[in-house]
């Protein structure tokens, strides 16, 4: 006996299409799961909201940032909004719940982290959120784990030899002139910060070259490197210890802890590390107690580190907020390397002047 009417009835119901809503349920969802993927393990899209970056990278570039150069992370915390970092937009509210804590792994890359990369990572302080949640900073590497690294004159040094200065890097200068400055001539010589002081004259951020150009303006009376001395100490310099003079422009020596190196905790290593030991190595608790540094209840002589770290700067060199002030940036803290810029967009614009057609597609260096 053949149940021909049988099959006709299945064939009729598989052919049964689904209703738009569904049809649309089942975009949308492919398209946030296809997203997501992309956003952890591949590439991610991100803004530059700050000029610590100038000259290289200008307030309004967007980027592209590659997981898989140095290998994506595991996340932290799964609980979360898709695509979302630590608000949900427009909503003001936290898109996630930290309950659940997941050890993370960094998957295999095809490089490791090199001097003068362009890296963003989690800001290491920000300690009210899990480390995959921690907003992202962008910076400069100029020191890896085990290098030496010293400012001396606002030149970096990398184990006693001159570093690598970038092509675009900026100081800051003080513009005396007689006269109100134009913001035209400011962009004229690729200057795009810059304040007015109490006394009428202006701080600028400007590569050299862009300095001297402005200076050979007639109205312009003398610009001048605002860096610090060699006597002058800023309490605010990593590690806030009293041993160390130091300032954004003399500053260390310091060397950048790298797994498996061991030292001894003397007075001076325990003010330098003490902060990396106790938040980033994974330790219950870290205190002094009559003099020694006692980690998990235990006195200790010597510790050895138990990951990588590194040590940022931003291009901008004398308006940033980087290693010299907050110290190293751990290894689990890395979120990826900057390929190129997508898209630049000058918020003192109108469109379509607002588009800086010649930064589309740059390569970052």
């Amino acid at each position: 006996m053949k149940l021909k009417f049988w099959k006709k009835d299945n064939q009729e119901k598989s052919k049964k299409k689904k209703s738009v809503a569904r049809e649309w349920t089942d975009a949308i969802l492919f398209a946030v799961v296809a997203a997501s993927i992309i956003r952890w393990g591949l590439l991610q899209l991100f803004t530059i909201p700050t000029a610590s970056m100038e000259h290289s990278l200008l307030v309004g570039d967007f980027l592209f940032v590659s997981k898989i150069h140095y290998g994506p992370i595991t996340p932290k915390t799964p609980l979360q909004v898709p695509l979302t970092h630590q608000k949900i937009p427009f909503l003001n509210v936290k898109s996630y719940v930290d309950w659940i804590q997941l050890p993370q792994y960094r998957l295999p890359g095809f490089t490791h982290i090199k001097r003068n990369d362009v890296v963003v990572f989690n800001y290491p302080e920000e300690f009210q959120h899990p480390t995959d949640l921690k907003t992202n900073y962008i910076k400069r590497c100029i020191a890896i784990s085990g290098d030496t690294l010293e400012v001396c004159d606002t030149q970096v040094y990398i184990n006693g030899k001159k570093g690598i200065n970038p092509p675009e890097m900026e100081y800051s200068y003080y513009v005396k002139t007689r006269n109100a400055v134009n913001p035209r001539v400011f962009k004229k010589c690729n200057i795009w910060d810059y304040v007015t002081t109490n006394d009428g004259y202006y701080i600028i951020g400007a590569t050299p070259e862009s300095a001297k150009k402005l200076a050979n303006y007639p109205f312009i009376d003398e610009v001048v490197l605002d860096k610090s001395k060699s006597d002058e100490i800023e309490a605010n310099t990593y590690p806030k210890s009293d041993l160390f003079d130091w300032n954004k422009d003399f500053y260390g020596p310091i060397t950048v802890p790298a797994e498996g190196m061991t030292i001894e905790l003397t007075a001076e290593n325990i003010a330098k590390y003490m902060h990396v030991i106790a938040h980033f190595e994974g330790h219950e608790k870290v205190a002094m107690k009559e003099g020694k540094l006692m980690i998990d209840g235990v006195s200790n002589s010597k510790y050895t580190f138990k990951q990588n770290y590194y040590f940022m700067m931003g291009d901008n060199r004398h308006n940033s907020l980087d290693s010299r002030y907050w110290g190293f940036v751990p290894e689990d803290h890395v979120v990826g390397k900057a390929l190129f810029v997508l898209v630049s967009l000058d918020k003192n614009e109108n469109f379509p002047s607002n588009i800086r057609w010649d930064r589309i597609f740059m390569g970052i260096k």
